[in-house]
């Protein structure tokens, strides 16, 4: 496995190069080193680039009952490179047109996993809006690959936009990109005279305000072993350090979006003297301060030890360090990631309070009742018990609508009926 991983991270890289032009305008501000906090989310999107790309699919499709769309620049289907001889089937089959399952099988697959629990129901797909983007001179991920990702979303009758008519290389692609469309060259983000961020967030929010000529967010510096198993961020191939670019307004209390966004291979703020450049370039920021929504930057990092080969710094979507759960709930990486996403969902959004002048439809008795029984149980379980309903990735009660979490499998609320699918917390 060591030898077969060593492969796949020699290959699953972007090139070497140095940029020549600067961007337009916007820099990103110096990170301000604080914990993450709870913030009024109303939904919750990821998006990514090549390695990043896939993680964000992953994310998408593991934790499908949370997210409610994907961006994806330059990468392939859901567990493309499978679940034996990982590395060989990423180098070969992911990332060129070596063998490698059809879309169709790929989605049989991910329907079993459902099944058997270890990722969200697919049926949280339909619908999602899919915004694909890629490059005709993308030698490094081929077009079939990304041509695979969409057809898998179709499958799942997801709202998919493919953009494939770029001259682009393998990069992100952005108005601040200092590379030239067609290069494929560090930091592999590039300028092909478009805004693919305008694209991609009207696809996924609808319509979007004009971004920002200057910042007035501030950029959070936290700390990844918070969130990450056994408080060790480096040794799934992490760094200590995470970023997050929060507006003003969502500081404030503002119901905001989140917006996951992954770096693609050899992007990492701590990969050589990478720094800041995705933040800074990819063109996020500037519309999260127009249209409220928060960036979260994970980090990953190059690692080499007795388990791990990964010296490009790529995130995991082929199973390195031995990690089978790679792509389903339990990957060590997912979970830390996703443990990040919780922090920052966990302020409480508005609710609608119950009226108080209309009287129940039955008369209660006269004789005092017995009180209601408390239920704790996952959020996900009280949904499909009827206690509570889903709305923009979270779970209400039902009746009193108020805002038990995250609909997911691991977050655990209590509520009490109090009167007819009336359901409140205790």
């Amino acid at each position: 496995m060591k030898f077969r991983e060593a492969l796949a991270a020699s290959a699953v890289t972007l090139g070497v190069a140095v940029a020549t032009t600067t961007a337009v305008f916007a820099a990103v501000p110096t990170p301000t080193q604080e914990p993450l906090r709870g913030y009024t989310i109303s939904a919750s999107y990821v998006s990514g680039v090549s390695s990043g790309g896939y993680m964000a699919t992953q994310l998408h499709v593991a934790y499908s009952g949370v997210f409610s769309g994907a961006g994806i620049f330059t990468a392939g289907p859901y567990r493309c490179a499978g679940d034996f001889d990982y590395a060989s089937t990423a180098q070969n089959g992911c990332m060129q047109n070596g063998a490698r399952k059809t879309p169709a099988q790929l989605a049989t697959e991910t329907r079993n996993l459902a099944d058997s629990g270890k990722i969200d129901a697919v049926t949280d797909l339909a619908g999602d809006p899919v915004y694909l983007y890629h490059g005709t001179n993308d030698n490094t991920v081929l077009q079939p690959v990304n041509d695979d990702l969409a057809t898998y979303y179709s499958v799942f009758d997801a709202n998919v936009t493919y953009n494939k008519s770029s001259a682009a290389g393998h990069a992100w692609v952005s108005p601040l990109g200092p590379v030239a469309c067609a290069s494929t060259q560090s930091p592999f983000i590039n300028n092909c005279g478009n805004d693919p961020e305008n694209e991609m967030l009207t696809k996924l929010l609808g319509t979007v305000h004009a971004p920002a000529t200057t910042l007035t967010g501030k950029l959070v510096q936290f700390d990844q072993n918070a969130y990450a198993p056994g408080g060790n961020a480096n040794a799934i191939s992490m760094d200590a350090k995470g970023f997050a670019y929060i507006p003003q307004t969502c500081a404030d209390g503002a119901a905001c979006r989140l917006m996951v966004s992954l770096h693609g291979c050899k992007q990492g703020y701590s990969y050589q003297s990478f720094g800041d450049a995705f933040m800074k370039d990819a063109y996020l920021n500037e519309y999260a301060d127009t249209n409220a929504m928060i960036i979260l930057y994970p980090q990953a990092i190059p690692l080499s030890t007795a388990n791990i080969t990964n010296p490009n710094g790529c995130w995991n979507w082929w199973g390195y360090g031995g990690d089978t759960a790679y792509a389903w709930h339990g990957g060590k990486q997912i979970e830390s990631i996703m443990s990040m996403v919780k922090k920052l969902t966990s302020g409480q959004p508005p609710t609608t309070t119950p009226p108080t002048t209309t009287p129940p439809a039955t008369t209660p008795p006269t004789t005092t009742p017995n009180p209601p029984t408390c239920v704790t149980d996952t959020n996900y379980a009280h949904t499909t018990a009827g206690r509570a309903h889903v709305s923009g990735g979270y779970a209400l009660a039902n009746g009193s609508n108020q805002n038990l979490g995250l609909w997911n499998i691991f977050t655990k609320s209590t509520i009490k009926q109090t009167s007819p699918n009336y359901w409140e917390k205790c």
